[in-house]
């Protein structure tokens, strides 16, 4: 079964995105840390990254589509573009909600010092990576160490207000499975993420996203070498779930890559997947122009619509 005819078997026929709300910009793919499960094959060996022009083209669409609500910028570790704080500060300065996909370890990164700041100053929502609440799993998945900088990285965003009640400041974790599995029911994990943190480190929060690891680059040669690759594809694709289809993030968002590139979203953009009929800003005049568009599909968008669904968002139901 592909992706394509499960979308047929139940009557949903072609995918198609309903608005634009969300803008995701994917400002390349340099990164401090080099993890087990990243889709996007980040490491500090890595170049691709957003130059200037890019970036400003990227904002001047953004001007242009005031339907857009949020700008969700990933990475790579996102702060680390030249380019990032002045797509933080454009995108604030048109009122929109600004989301980044943060490893935590960057805090601490030299050069970095008054990133912190920065972000309450601008009141950035922060979507920060913690795959577990033990340093053995953190570590086996991020790299050695990298548990007990995300801790200390935490405790300064708490001090600084984020995750803590009534502050009005995001702080968001995000599970991975260390695996070929798929996530568990968010809500009680969440409360365990919640109880261990708190107990432990001191550590306050919002919200757990739990999100399916996506069989795709640096997890996709991980599954291969375990020789485990078919058998997760399998398990998504058996776990299918109907009820998530009107939920799912392409629906809503679009994604630029690097090279201002357009997909429809970030993991069609790891495959070299283009929208369908825009695949460069350089070729429209906003965004509002990909609303109602074609949405290219593939066999791994199992991923997003495996058991109760997956999204950026995190679980879909």
């Amino acid at each position: 079964m592909t992706f394509a005819s499960a979308l047929d078997a139940y009557g949903f026929g072609a995918l198609r995105r309903d608005r634009v709300q969300t803008l995701q910009i994917n400002v390349g793919k340099v990164c401090n840390q080099a993890c087990h499960h990243c889709h996007v094959g980040a490491g500090p060996k890595r170049t691709e990254t957003m130059e200037r022009r890019t970036a400003e083209r990227v904002v001047e669409l953004l001007q242009n589509t005031p339907e857009v609500e949020t700008v969700d910028i990933t990475g790579g570790a996102p702060e680390l573009n030249p380019n990032f704080r002045t797509l933080v500060e454009e995108s604030r300065r048109l009122e929109k909600r600004v989301i980044d996909r943060c490893n935590l370890t960057i805090l601490l990164e030299a050069g970095q010092e008054d990133l912190l700041g920065f972000f309450c100053k601008q009141q950035v929502a922060i979507v920060a990576s913690l795959p577990c609440y033990t340093a053995e799993n953190v570590d086996k998945q991020r790299g050695r160490g990298v548990f007990e900088r995300s801790i200390r990285s935490l405790q300064l965003l708490n001090e600084a207000g984020y995750g803590k009640p009534g502050s009005g400041m995001q702080l968001d974790l995000v599970f991975n499975p260390g695996g070929a599995s798929l996530p568990p029911a968010q809500e009680s994990l969440e409360q365990e993420y919640k109880h261990r943190l708190r107990e432990s480190f001191g550590i306050e929060f919002g919200r757990l996203l739990t999100i399916t690891n996506m069989p795709i680059s640096r997890f996709s040669d991980q599954l291969v070498r375990l020789g485990k690759q078919d058998q997760y594809r399998q398990l998504l694709a058996s776990s299918f779930n109907p009820g998530t289809i009107e939920h799912l993030m392409c629906r809503s968002l679009v994604s630029v890559s690097w090279d201002g590139r357009i997909y429809d979203c970030d993991f069609n953009q790891m495959l070299g997947m283009p929208a369908m009929r825009s695949v460069s800003i350089w070729d429209i005049d906003s965004y509002t122009r990909l609303a109602r568009d074609r949405i290219q599909v593939g066999d791994h968008c199992f991923g997003c619509t495996a058991g109760a669904g997956s999204s950026c968002g995190g679980q879909l139901g």
